[in-house]
């Protein structure tokens, strides 16, 4: 039947779906590239380049595992498992995390495995430090080699699937995609090109601490030989009528001295894909569903959150029964929680209504390595200082993804809202988090969160590039629930049902391995003649630009 809808009238989902149910290879082994960051499951939260990437693929490989299970058990294979590797770059300078360790099984899974691959430098010692994502291009050809024998180890073979993460990962994958001849799905999250201004045409000036020209060819090289492309937005791809869209930002582009792009990715192509990501949903649901809380993690986290003196806490709240605004992510000049802390210090409205509480990194400047966190901690303190927000302001390290939907049921408890202060944010899963735990939420109306907020109904959205836009719009929030009693309610009601009917994991996973069969007929039939002249192009790219370059970095280094 689904042939003859397909004959009768074509199109794409009508194709997906039958291809989906074709007999063809089992989707079984899938690799999942990550090597920047600290990639681990308990204290990186927070680290630098390290936020919201893990939490996303950690929570993708036990849905697709999930999935996996599931349609294996259908087609009668009752022997085969599916096993899933993230690769990440070992670290033996590990700091408390379990970044040393070459092999760490991921929880709640069967068969999810990160295995960590170290970094070789020039004479072939391995390096110990964590190292920016700036400054890990020269590393990435050794790491993919290394990677490639014990991949091939541990599957016993090859993979079915390749799936980068990021510019660095995505560059990882496309070198293994080669290697194994398999399909490769690519997956940004946020380049890097559209969040910082002018980055293309000053890059020669910015190239000593950014390095945009490698990153920049980087992603094109991925973004071009990939199979298919997932997105979590629209926006991702082709932006709005005010901002450019990432995948956009590479169609014509100019590194002066360097190179002219003239046609760097066509958003036409049918390798993109939006897929969004879900939420946990045994650790994120709504904070009026009591019996699933655990009263004893509910009381601790009260006491950190608002009384409890501790020396990793700033900050003791002279009114702590006040609702809270309450933000957190990794502490660094584009997540702007300095920015949020200027709104609220310029603000007597909010500080009479609310106290501040967030999370992120560090209270110790010494315990921080990254300059750019160093700056903004040293930022924060000092608006703390100037707007005199002593007693009205608390200061948490960052928080344990499994404590997580706890801390936003509190704030939700006690009538507070959830705020987003990012200058630009790709997506927004901690968006999504807290509008499932019931948490009234604003996201910037810079990027992602255009489109899983539902402005005025679900939640709210900001204007993120100054402070006093920041806190016009909470004041105005304020002032609405005063008159209506009832708006805090409907926003948190329908945040929860928004993430409930739009954004889940199963929906995901079964989106993405159907793709992956989709597009392995496409890459092992039609297409494979015609992606040839492209591929040649990519890898003259490839060898005699990027590889060029990442060498003399090196030999800078």
């Amino acid at each position: 039947q689904m042939l003859i809808d397909l004959i009768n009238e074509p199109t794409d989902r009508e194709f997906e779906a039958f291809i989906s149910r074709v007999p063809m290879p089992l989707i079984s082994k899938i690799a999942i590239i990550s090597p920047h960051g600290w990639f681990g499951q308990t204290n990186v939260l927070g680290r630098p380049d390290t936020g919201g990437q893990v939490i996303y693929i950690l929570d993708q490989v036990r849905a697709l595992e999930r999935h996996l299970k599931e349609e294996i058990r259908l087609t009668g294979l009752d022997d085969v498992d599916p096993k899933i590797i993230v690769l990440t770059r070992l670290i033996p300078d590990a700091e408390g995390t379990t970044c040393g360790e070459k092999r760490e099984k991921i929880f709640q899974t069967d068969n999810g495995l990160i295995l960590r691959i170290p970094f070789r430098a020039k004479d072939q010692n391995v390096v110990r430090q964590w190292i920016s994502r700036f400054k890990i291009w020269p590393y990435l050809e050794d790491f993919a080699e290394d990677a490639a024998r014990e991949l091939a180890s541990e599957f016993a073979g090859r993979p079915d699937l390749v799936i980068g993460n990021y510019s660095d990962g995505n560059l990882v994958a496309t070198l293994l995609s080669d290697h194994f001849d398999v399909i490769q799905c690519t997956i940004a999250h946020a380049l890097e090109k559209t969040k910082y201004l002018f980055s293309d045409m000053y890059w020669y000036e910015r190239e000593q601490d950014y390095h945009f020209s490698l990153q920049f060819t980087a992603d094109m090289l991925s973004m071009n030989k990939s199979d298919f492309i997932i997105t979590s937005t629209h926006q991702e791809i082709t932006g709005t009528e005010d901002t450019m869209g990432q995948y956009e930002s590479y169609q014509q582009f100019t590194l002066p001295g360097l190179f002219q792009v003239v046609s760097g990715i066509n958003l036409l192509a049918p390798k993109f894909n939006v897929i969004p990501p879900g939420v946990e949903e045994s650790l994120y649901f709504p904070y009026f569903e009591t019996d699933r809380r655990s009263e004893s993690q509910k009381q601790h986290w009260e006491e950190r959150l608002f009384t409890e003196p501790s020396d990793d806490i700033f900050g003791e709240l002279a009114e702590p029964d006040k609702p809270p605004i309450f933000t957190m992510a990794r502490f660094d000049k584009i997540k702007n929680i300095t920015g949020l802390i200027e709104a609220f210090g310029r603000s007597q409205v909010l500080q009479e209504s609310f106290n501040l509480v967030f999370a992120a990194g560090t209270i110790h400047l010494e315990e921080s390595q990254d300059p750019e966190e160093r700056e903004e901690i040293e930022k924060a303190y000092a608006l703390i200082d100037d707007y005199g927000l002593k007693g009205k302001i608390r200061w948490l390290p960052s928080i344990s993804k499994l404590e997580t939907g706890e801390v936003y049921r509190i704030i939700a408890d006690r009538r507070g809202i959830f705020v987003q202060p990012a200058l630009f944010e790709a997506f927004g899963l901690t968006i999504l988090e807290a509008m499932a735990s019931g948490l009234p939420t604003f996201g910037p109306k810079f990027g992602g969160p255009l489109e899983i907020i539902e402005y005025g109904i679900s939640g709210l959205l900001l204007n993120t590039s100054k402070p006093e836009l920041i806190a016009a719009s909470l004041e105005e929030f304020s002032e609405t629930c005063r008159q209506d009693p009832e708006y805090w309610k409907s926003l948190s009601e329908n945040g929860i049902r928004r993430v409930a009917e739009h954004f889940n994991w199963r929906l995901y996973s079964r989106r993405l391995i159907n793709l992956t069969k989709l597009y392995g007929f496409w890459r092992y039939s039609v297409s494979a003649k015609e992606k040839t002249p492209l591929d040649r192009y990519c890898d003259v790219m490839h060898h005699f630009l990027f590889r060029q370059r990442a060498e003399a970095m090196r030999e800078s280094s």
